[in-house]
């Protein structure tokens, strides 16, 4: 382990499936006599894959999994939902035990892995406060040091002798990671729960996990919020159906689980009624490309976006005009681009044509955004509108790292050139 705060070695999870006890004194009992006798399982349900009984099959969360986290570090854990982010957690925390390998920890371990984690209901927030406190090793004059930092932070002061069953979903996360944070926890292990708090309460939890990392403290970070990963984490480590494949810089990471994990970006437009036109044509699909031509929907910022489009004609069109808009989640409009005969050609167009859009080096914050379809005669008569017919991700990352700039309230982010003037 040397000077590791934390050591994983080559730990495994294994659960499983099944019935695994009758239930019951007399169901355990009647499957053993049953067994003696060599009858069937009396209680094995019809439909259930044969040898599900008593020992059931055996699915492996994580394997060979094998981490080494120094002091001061913020690694954040990335991957797939059931890659085994939440179990490695949860063994950490001591929640659950490994099926093979060994965890060592140095310092007290400080977890948040879902709403209200080691809350008692019964209890009111100050004493679930103290107890909390408590589990961590902390003496009562430490959190009596810090119970009015954390109220004011969760913003609970006129709930607090309140029994927490009584408390909100938002109120529940409020606290429980307020009291995380604030009790200083050599590590801290943080599962992606902030999501359940408004957007104002988001926000500071940001800021202070930012606190706590730079205040060299060991963090351990689940998110799919890629964002808040390349903001907050020095490093990160990409989960694969419960195997690490990959650990390094947060840029390059986060590329590859993008890579892997990217969708494909292929929309069936055939089958949209929400449209307006004449109908003598009509979209039919889009897709969009990276700038290496493979399909996907999620790009990072400077990347090249590639749409394809196929259009179906009932009759030939002269003088075609087309154009996509481009909005954000938002509503706002980004980006206008028009075509019209000199783009391409859309004279005497046959029954089906395609054809490829390219925005290069597009300069998009992090967030979705929506493209909406116009095809028109040279008349400008709408032949099709398709209001966001498909939709694209960007992320952090790219040529263009937004560390600093994540969060800020514009939709481009463009270089320009700086000088002071005299």
């Amino acid at each position: 382990m040397s000077g590791s705060a934390i050591s994983v070695e080559n730990v495994g999870k294994a659960y499983r499936l099944g019935v695994i006890g009758g239930g019951t004194l007399h169901g355990d009992l009647s499957r053993w006599w049953a067994r003696t006798r060599g009858k069937p399982d009396p209680l094995h349900r019809l439909g259930s894959p044969a040898g599900t009984g008593e020992h059931g099959l055996l699915v492996w969360a994580l394997r060979n999994v094998c981490l080494d986290v120094e002091p001061g570090q913020v690694v954040g854990i990335i991957g797939r939902n059931g890659a085994g982010k939440s179990t490695l957690l949860k063994i950490l925390s001591r929640v659950t035990a490994p099926t093979e390998g060994a965890v060592r920890m140095k310092g007290r371990v400080g977890s948040l892995l879902e709403v209200g984690t080691g809350f008692h209901p019964e209890l009111t927030g100050r004493e679930n406060i103290f107890l909390n406190g408590a589990m961590l090793g902390m003496r009562k004059a430490e959190i009596r040091r810090r119970l009015d930092e954390i109220v004011e932070f969760a913003e609970v002061g006129e709930y607090l002798d309140t029994p927490v069953k009584r408390y909100s979903s938002g109120m529940y996360v409020r606290l429980a990671f307020a009291v995380a944070a604030h009790l200083e926890p050599e590590i801290l292990l943080v599962d992606e729960v902030l999501a359940v708090g408004d957007v104002m309460f988001q926000r500071k939890c940001i800021g202070k996990m930012s606190d706590v990392a730079r205040g060299g403290r060991t963090v351990l970070f689940v998110s799919h919020n890629m964002g808040s990963v390349s903001r907050l984490c020095t490093s990160a480590v990409l989960l694969q159906k419960g195997e690490i494949v990959m650990r390094g810089r947060v840029e390059d990471v986060v590329g590859r689980y993008l890579t892997v994990d990217a969708s494909s970006g292929a929309t069936d437009l055939s089958v949209v009624r929400e449209r307006t036109g004449d109908g003598r044509a009509r979209f039919v699909r889009a897709t969009t490309r990276n700038g290496a031509g493979d399909e996907c929907e999620t790009f990072t910022i400077g990347d090249d976006i590639v749409v394809d489009l196929e259009m179906e004609f009932n009759e030939p069109v002269r003088e075609g005009r087309m154009s996509l808009q481009v909005t954000s989640a938002s509503g706002i409009p980004v980006y206008h681009l028009v075509a019209v005969d000199s783009d391409f050609p859309l004279l005497q167009l046959e029954d089906r044509v395609a054809v490829r859009v390219t925005l290069h080096d597009q300069r998009l914050y992090p967030g979705e955004y929506y493209v909406s379809l116009w095809l028109a005669d040279s008349g400008y008569e709408a032949l099709d509108r398709v209001g966001q017919a498909f939709k694209f991700t960007v992320t952090p990352g790219g040529r263009l790292v937004t560390r600093q700039l994540d969060g800020a309230s514009a939709a481009v982010h463009e270089i320009a050139d700086w000088e002071r003037l005299p």
